[in-house]
């Protein structure tokens, strides 16, 4: 990745470069960026799980240590990046680009049936959850104690990764629905109706958060504690009577807490702060 995003660095020239998230491909061209002397910006920089366990955590700290801009999406993200002694001049709280994403989509989603549709939604992909038999088991045995417990149907767009793993483990699937992974719209759809979602995915958090879901996420930790403090979202672990008992305390919960991951606007701001702060020193 680096020999490949090094090339396209070299013929397109920017002046600066935006990487968003924390997968390896964020860290790869971030790197990148940064040995060519290019200014880097980190969309979504300062979130911890504070467990370096997960791939994912090593790759956002990596590259917000190594950004110049850090476009951070709450108050708590630049708390962290201030606790890792960032500097604060180069910290901005943005909110979230994935609040910009589904207001700007909602409207291919919407139809004019009830809030609410009667089955839960399930994903699961990383590796600290897949990878190891005893753990990925015991979700499982969680989702099926959920779905016969709740006599809900629960439907999983099941992850490549995970269809491999369950296939390997020999786990079996009695009331789980599987189907094959769905597209951006499909998916958010899917989860807008869900009366439930169960992910270990930080993405899904933020957004059935925004989308007034309750989540139940499947790990022991969050990089986006956020969505514990407005209750919209707790941490169920892997164990299959703490994902019943998390259930059943989600599915009671009123959901009208408030989105903390900003306006929707997080996009024209982060456009604003590089005009004004970067292309105002050349």
């Amino acid at each position: 990745m680096l020999i490949r995003i090094e090339k396209i660095l070299n013929k397109e020239k920017p002046d600066i470069v935006l990487v968003e998230g924390d997968t390896n491909t964020v860290l790869a061209r971030a790197l990148a960026t940064s040995k060519l002397m290019i200014k880097v910006g980190h969309v979504e920089a300062g979130l911890r799980s504070h467990d370096r366990a997960m791939p994912e955590e090593i790759n956002r700290t990596l590259t917000d240590h190594i950004s110049d801009y850090l476009f951070a999406p709450t108050e708590k993200a630049k708390e962290n990046l201030l606790k890792e002694g960032m500097d604060p001049n180069k910290i901005f709280v943005t909110g979230n680009t994935i609040v910009d994403a589904i207001l700007q989509n909602i409207t291919l989603i919407e139809d004019n049936s009830s809030n609410a549709a009667d089955y839960f939604l399930a994903t699961l992909h990383r590796q600290e959850n897949v990878d190891k038999k005893e753990r990925l088991r015991k979700i499982i045995n969680g989702l099926e104690l959920v779905a016969q417990e709740l006599k809900t149907p629960i439907i999983y767009p099941v992850h490549p990764r995970t269809t491999k793993k369950i296939k390997q483990f020999n786990i079996p699937i009695k009331r789980i629905k599987l189907i094959k992974p769905q597209g951006y719209l499909e998916f958010l759809k899917l989860l807008s109706k869900a009366k439930l979602v169960f992910t270990d995915s930080g993405g899904i958090q933020e957004e059935a958060c925004i989308l007034k879901v309750p989540c139940v996420t499947l790990r022991y930790n969050t990089e986006r504690p956020e969505t514990i403090e407005v209750g919209s979202n707790v941490l169920a672990g892997a164990e299959p009577e703490s994902i019943f008992e998390k259930a059943r305390l989600m599915l009671n919960k009123n959901r009208n807490w408030k989105n903390p991951f900003g306006d929707g606007k997080a996009a024209k701001k982060i456009v604003k702060i590089i005009t004004n702060h970067f292309y105002r020193d050349l």
